[in-house]
């Protein structure tokens, strides 16, 4: 019995081109690479320059903002009129934002910097987004989460960089870490070559959109965009604060807390890959609901069990989250067809604001009532993936003709 799935376009006989969608994930991952470096620096920028939390703050601010806000818009300009080639633009502004932090002799160029990698990612999310959909052969959810592995590897490995060179060798080793950019661009220039040689050729053509009222799918949109809210609210939780929760309450090393955390990590790369397997095998709706929902009871138990017990919730939690991305990506994609690059840039950037609001205000919390009290908080929010009942069923996302 076939799945019935939320996708319409039609299916490409050829299957996906693993090529171009490996090219992509690995350069996502380079994007992200850079994009976690900055922060994972900051102690060593504080030092240097005497920085103020407020100056941190506002270097936060400046590139999450770019990031962020830019990126519908970019997508808005670039479903009317594709340029494909402009990824490898994004890229070049990441290498001269890393080139500019690496010798930055003053704050406002730090400024700069953090302005510039945040301008790259925003020109690279929405295109590459739309590229890998038209790489993917009709298998929509395998390649939005083979896109989207390669940035969950990049926020990891960040991190390590930060810790094992930048660290130890100084500032200026940001303009060697930056050569992978560099390399990135050179790749993200083939494959915009070859969307644009599709592009001409017709492939990427639009598609009908749902036989679904204006109203319906803004309502639909609005809830996806709780949902991803949602998601990016428990994440947050754990990403800037889990190892000072394990910390506070097991008394655990540093050492210990970062294994823990990358378990975290590990668990969350696996769930990106394997809902989007998953939703186009038994649907995009099937896993939003199982993703959001689904993941209630365990973070329920986690604040309230043994270490070990916790290691365990801790892979089940972030891999069962970390499913619900590719879907909502996809799903938001098939009610606004045509769109393609705008529902990325809006939810990838949706997302990415989101996370930084969160962690500010769950760092505020945490100074007034404990870091436990942050972890009871988030465990209860998954229970808004009820509002899943609302968006449309498979059988209404039948195509209009």
């Amino acid at each position: 019995m076939t799945a019935v799935t939320t996708d319409h376009a039609p299916r490409a006989a050829a299957g996906p081109h693993w090529i171009v969608l490996g090219a992509l994930s690995l350069c996502h991952m380079v994007n992200d690479i850079l994009q976690s470096l900055l922060s994972a620096i900051y102690p060593l920028l504080k030092a240097e320059f005497a920085l103020s939390y407020a100056q941190i703050g506002m270097m936060t601010f400046a590139f999450q903002v770019t990031a962020s806000l830019l990126q519908p818009a970019v997508g808005l300009v670039t479903d009317r009129h594709p340029m494909p080639k402009s990824l490898a633009l994004g890229m070049l502004a990441s290498f001269v934002g890393v080139l500019t932090l690496a010798f930055a002799p003053e704050y406002g160029w730090l400024l700069a910097g953090a302005m510039l990698i945040g301008l790259g990612s925003a020109i690279f999310h929405p295109e590459s987004s739309r590229v890998a959909r038209a790489a993917s052969g009709g298998r929509f959810g395998t390649a939005q989460s083979l896109f989207q592995l390669g940035g969950n590897g990049g926020q990891a490995l960040g991190p390590l960089l930060a810790a094992f060179l930048v660290v130890p060798l100084g500032r200026g080793v940001l303009g060697w870490v930056g050569l992978i950019a560099l390399a990135g661009a050179g790749v993200l220039w083939r494959v915009g070559r070859w969307a644009e040689g599709r592009r001409r050729a017709g492939a990427l053509r639009g598609h009908p959109g749902p036989a679904l009222a204006r109203s319906r799918i803004v309502m639909a949109i609005g809830v996806l965009a709780v949902l991803s809210m949602t998601k990016a609210f428990y994440m947050a939780s754990l990403s800037s604060y889990y190892t000072f929760f394990l910390i506070d309450k097991f008394g655990v090393s540093t050492q210990v807390s970062q294994v823990m955390l990358f378990l975290l990590l590990f668990g969350s790369a696996a769930g990106v890959m394997l809902g989007g397997i998953l939703g186009d095998r038994v649907g995009t709706r099937r896993v939003i609901w199982f993703s959001i929902l689904g993941v209630l009871p365990f973070s329920l138990l986690m604040p309230h069990v043994g270490l070990a017990a916790t290691g365990v919730l801790t892979v089940l939690v972030g891999a069962i989250m970390a499913s619900a991305a590719p879907a909502i990506v996809v799903f938001a994609q098939e009610l606004v067809p045509g769109r393609t690059g705008l529902i990325a840039g809006l939810f990838f950037g949706f997302a990415f604001g989101m996370g930084g609001i969160a962690a500010a205000v769950l760092g505020q919390v945490a100074d007034v009532h404990g870091i436990r009290f942050v972890f009871l908080i988030c465990s209860v929010l998954p229970v808004l993936g009820l509002l899943t009942v609302f968006l449309p069923r498979p059988m209404q996302m039948v195509p209009a003709r």
